[in-house]
């Protein structure tokens, strides 16, 4: 999932300077998108203060990239992703200034890890209520569709496969025509709709995943701990939010309801 730029036109701005760049995976993604921020840097595209991978899996593709294949400052976490987020970015929430400028580059078989930490911050922060994944209540309008058996309901614009590496370009690949769509604005004209339904939402956050350069998409980690902060702040009462984690193509989103103090959860459909 990417915003589109060209690598051509990466290579004529201005250096984009992060603090530490988490890459979510090491195998065949993971690994192809370590070699692409490489080659991002030594262009002058991109530089960082720490590259970090996260797998599980110690003998993982990114391990076992030759030297001459590694680079500046690389970093492998050997963990299951929702075990290093939690610590992460739990971590960040305490020092927000201090992760300002870092940024997580998402594998396209990823579970909705954002969605995840958010939910698990509620239920903790307020253990003596519901804190419930539920499916959404009417489908967007797009082209396709499916819902997860954890409460995730997957969307895209494109009914055919797109390439890993596609980054959204104005122009489609595949239609050959100009794209008219973005699942962000999408998403948050959904949200719209269900309080026009009379169905309202708090709050929508769609961490959109953004093209920075040479085929590689990021999200903010600052845009994360946004979210958090306000879900902390409007759902004192109880509320229902929208989760969302979507390029201009592609997303996933959950709609997480937040019960009313004194409505101790039960058991929680979805949440994971």
């Amino acid at each position: 999932m990417a915003d589109g730029t060209s690598a051509g036109s990466a290579e004529r701005r201005e250096t984009q300077r992060f603090g530490t760049i988490i890459v979510v995976g090491g195998g065949c993604y993971g690994s192809f998108f370590v070699r692409q921020l490489g080659r991002a840097w030594r262009a002058g595209a991109i530089a960082w203060d720490t590259l970090l991978v996260v797998d599980r899996d110690p003998a993982c593709a990114v391990v076992q990239l030759p030297e001459s294949e590694r680079p500046r400052e690389l970093r492998i976490a050997i963990t299951a992703w929702r075990t290093f987020f939690d610590e992460y970015l739990s971590n960040a929430a305490r020092d927000p200034d201090g992760h300002a400028n870092d940024a997580i580059v998402p594998s396209p078989l990823m579970p909705h890890l954002m969605a995840d930490w958010l939910v698990d911050r509620a239920a903790a922060r307020w253990p003596s209520r519901r804190v419930d994944v539920t499916p959404l209540e009417s489908a967007p309008a797009v082209p396709w569709q499916r819902a997860g058996e954890d409460g995730t309901h997957y969307v895209s614009f494109a009914d055919w496969m797109c390439p890993i590496n596609c980054v959204e370009p104005v122009r489609c690949p595949h239609t050959r025509e100009a794209r008219s769509w973005s699942m962000p604005a999408a998403l948050r004209e959904y949200a719209a709709a269900e309080g026009s339904a009379g169905r309202e939402v708090a709050g929508t956050f769609v961490f959109h995943c953004v093209h920075r350069a040479y085929g590689v998409g990021m999200i903010d980690t600052r845009d994360v701990l946004a979210a958090d902060a306000t879900i902390a702040d409007r759902g004192r009462e109880g509320a229902v939010f929208l989760l969302g984690t979507a390029s201009h193509c592609h997303g996933a989103v959950r709609r997480v309801v937040i019960g009313a103090e004194g409505k101790r959860p039960e058991s929680r459909v979805g949440m994971l």
